[in-house]
């Protein structure tokens, strides 16, 4: 493992139309996965949109977020090194299967080609590269959207329940590979979810929000 990184959310709040939605203090270490549970409306998904740079103007938030010691409250979304993993694959119909993973990388990154066909083979999709991603299975597609968050070398990372729309066996076999992925990374992780498995096996800290 990496030594990994930090993200700290100091004295977060978001208000809409003067109602206080959140408050929220934590700080989460490398490789953890802080899970925020509530019903839709309570403000998970804001959280998330504040976290990542792009709240909506009819929203109003105050506090700060720190990565790794630095405020990037005010930084704009691209260079917040903050990654995300929706509840859809959101794979490039246009791109194959390894154009879709070389499309995150950073582009200093040394020997794409090598480091996508390594990736392909962790994640079992060894010679897949060439593939259209309309061919792939649903539990592909998102093996292959985790890779392409990895390879994208974010600094922390959100995660939209992402689970929520892969059949029941799928889903225990994908929340194993995404947190051990991320733990073996050092990647501090936010999960939104309204699933208590989704938190269960994410092994970290939960809050429960209300309306």
């Amino acid at each position: 493992m990496s030594a990994g990184h930090r993200l700290v959310l100091d004295d977060v709040r978001i208000v809409l139309e003067g109602n206080t939605l959140l408050k929220l203090d934590a700080e989460i270490g490398p490789g953890e996965v802080y899970t925020v549970m509530g019903p839709s409306g309570s403000g998970k998904s804001t959280l998330l949109a504040y976290l990542a740079g792009f709240l909506a103007p009819a929203f109003q938030a105050s506090g700060r977020v720190l990565l790794d010691g630095h405020d990037i409250t005010r930084l704009p979304a691209e260079r917040r090194g903050i990654g995300l993993l929706f509840q859809d694959p959101l794979l490039f119909p246009h791109l194959s299967v390894a154009g879709n993973l070389r499309f995150g990388m950073p582009n200093a990154a040394p020997d794409k080609a090598g480091q996508i066909e390594a990736a392909l083979e962790r994640i079992g999709l060894a010679g897949f590269g060439q593939r259209d991603p309309a061919t792939l299975s649903g539990g592909q597609k998102a093996r292959v959207a985790l890779m392409r968050l990895l390879l994208s070398a974010p600094r922390a990372v959100l995660l939209d329940e992402p689970f929520s729309k892969l059949d029941r066996p799928l889903r225990h076999d994908m929340r194993r590979l995404v947190f051990d992925r991320l733990r073996e990374a050092g990647l501090p992780s936010l999960l939104v979810t309204h699933d208590r498995e989704d938190a269960e096996e994410a092994g970290g800290r939960v809050i429960e929000l209300s309306h």
